[in-house]
């Protein structure tokens, strides 16, 4: 019985290196389903109707004003559909077939916001609640965003049910104020870095003075660690 054997060919060191750097070239490609980063920050926020949106106007033309969002495009907002100037604080109406979005401040509970403080986290760690609006009892309130743009500010005297996030008072914010409206921007930035969740529960426990004291006392601790 014959048995054929084949003996190793020797590769030439050009077929080697071609293959070599196949194989390096191949290792910077993806396949669909491949995790390319956990990094939320490069996600984009994708609008759906009836969501909150906190933006920036843009640009302002003669039948429209363009808001940024942070989403893929600019955002459009009619001006058959201000209620008050500015547009800054807006719900999304509709949903065009390129992904950009059409809102509208008809309602009371939208428009110019006054003065305050923008955060910007990602998207991803803001819960969608039946409400957006939330006055803490630290004396700030806060307008969690869907597309990630968390607005800051003082709590009015006057609550006003429909009033929402309009807020026209051009005063000076006191001191206290702004030392509150500081720390619990650092508190959202911290939860954010933690990729937790943002909603009026989980902002409101890290505001708690239990915690707070253990804050406190944790970074007191790192600082005495990192000057010894």
């Amino acid at each position: 019985m014959a048995v054929e054997m084949r003996l190793p060919i020797a590769r030439s060191a050009a077929r080697s290196a071609a293959s070599l750097l196949h194989r390096q070239t191949n290792k910077d490609l993806v396949a669909p389903g491949d995790v390319i980063t956990t990094d939320t920050g490069f996600m984009r926020f994708n609008g759906e109707v009836g969501d909150v949106i906190v933006g920036r106007i843009t640009e302002v033309q003669q039948k429209r004003w363009k808001v940024e969002t942070n989403s893929r495009l600019d955002s459009v907002l009619l001006l058959s559909s201000v209620n008050l100037p500015g547009g800054e604080l807006a719900e999304v109406q509709s949903v065009y077939s390129d992904g950009a979005l059409l809102l509208h401040t008809r309602s009371l509970k939208y428009g110019k916001l006054g003065q305050g403080v923008l955060v910007q986290i990602s998207p991803s760690l803001i819960k969608r609640q039946k409400t957006h609006f939330h006055h803490l009892p630290c004396g700030a309130s806060i307008i969690l965003g869907n597309n990630g743009f968390v607005w800051l500010y003082p709590t009015p005297c006057q609550l006003e049910e429909e009033a929402g996030g309009f807020y026209t008072s051009l005063e000076p914010v006191s001191l206290s104020d702004r030392e509150v409206i500081s720390r619990l921007r650092n508190c959202l930035l911290a939860l954010s870095a933690h990729k937790v969740l943002l909603y009026d529960t989980s902002v409101k426990d890290i505001l708690k003075p239990e915690v707070m004291e253990e804050i406190v006392m944790m970074t007191q601790q790192k600082l005495i660690e990192h000057e010894g």
